[in-house]
């Protein structure tokens, strides 16, 4: 029996976005967006109850609804992801997010807010730093199946406003079977742990050293008229679409519904800023794109 029975003979237009992840990293920022973007929203929801749940809110003609699902539940994890299959094989859309965040950002998410990690328990540690440890990467281990099936986003870096935003760009891409995702960073601050494919742009020629190109940043026309002037930058854009349109097809059959390509320079704010806006402008005719500039858009 599938989750909409003979309600209609039609395909349902349903659309379910299951927001997961660690402890700290935004699953309420991110729930909150999507309760703006006009989605019926559900924290914490047991995972035994998400069938019934879909049901009766499409019984309700509510299209689109947005479950928030962790670790407090964790006695329950191991039916979510078959469920997750079977709701897709029943021609459901459900789109897994799962939110992450490096081990010293979320110690220092916890100690600002003073809220225990829902894990502490478990660990043995006598320092509360270490317990808090402890718990986050028996946390990552719980949920790490989880993770492995989700569109991820490292939220280490973000803002709630701008981790908002992102989630708004998500589920508002058109819907195809795959939307890429390009990515420019600063290595400097560390590779986002988002990444599906992560591409060194360094050995480039760099504008920050030519002074009235520094203050600006890849989407301004003067720094991409130098960069379009070296040889270099063309084989390298040159070699990485190739490999994307080499690879892509196989992501496609493998039903996945975002791929992240990370870009990254030494400060996020040239080089690697003109080959995500040029990538993206390659591939927006064959693909559904979105385009992330995570340093310049860190900054507001």
């Amino acid at each position: 029996m599938t989750v909409w029975g003979a309600l209609d003979s039609t395909p349902p237009r349903d659309e379910v976005v299951l927001i997961t992840g660690i402890s700290g990293s935004g699953k309420s920022v991110a729930l909150h967006a999507l309760e703006d973007a006009g989605f019926f929203c559900v924290d914490n929801l047991p995972p035994e109850l998400l069938r019934d749940f879909i049901r009766l809110q499409h019984e309700r003609h509510t299209h689109r609804v947005a479950v928030a699902v962790d670790v407090r539940t964790a006695g329950s994890l191991p039916v979510l992801l078959p469920l997750i299959r079977e709701l897709r094989e029943e021609g459901l859309n459900i789109r897994p997010l799962f939110l992450d965040a490096g081990t010293d950002t979320l110690v220092r998410r916890f100690s600002e807010s003073r809220r225990p990690h829902p894990l502490t328990a478990r660990s043995t540690a006598g320092d509360p730093v270490h317990a808090l440890v402890d718990a986050i990467e028996i946390e990552r281990e719980l949920l790490a199946d989880l993770r492995a099936v989700s569109t991820v986003i490292d939220t280490s870096q973000l803002r709630p406003a701008l981790l908002r935003s992102w989630i708004r760009q998500l589920v508002g891409a058109r819907q195809a079977r795959l939307t890429l995702v390009f990515q420019s960073f600063a290595f400097k601050h560390g590779v986002p742990l988002d990444s599906d494919f992560v591409f060194d742009v360094r050995v480039l020629p760099n504008p920050f050293y030519i002074r009235e190109l520094r203050p600006l940043t890849g989407r301004d026309a003067r720094v991409a008229v130098y960069l379009e002037a070296q040889p270099e930058v063309a084989e390298m854009l040159g070699q990485i679409e190739a490999f994307l349109l080499r690879w892509l097809p196989g992501f496609e059959e493998d039903l996945r519904s975002y791929l992240t390509v990370a870009v990254g320079c030494t400060g996020g704010q040239h080089r690697s800023v003109y080959m995500v806006e040029t990538l993206a402008r390659r591939f927006e005719a064959r693909q559904a794109t979105l385009v992330r500039h995570r340093e310049i858009d860190a900054r507001g």
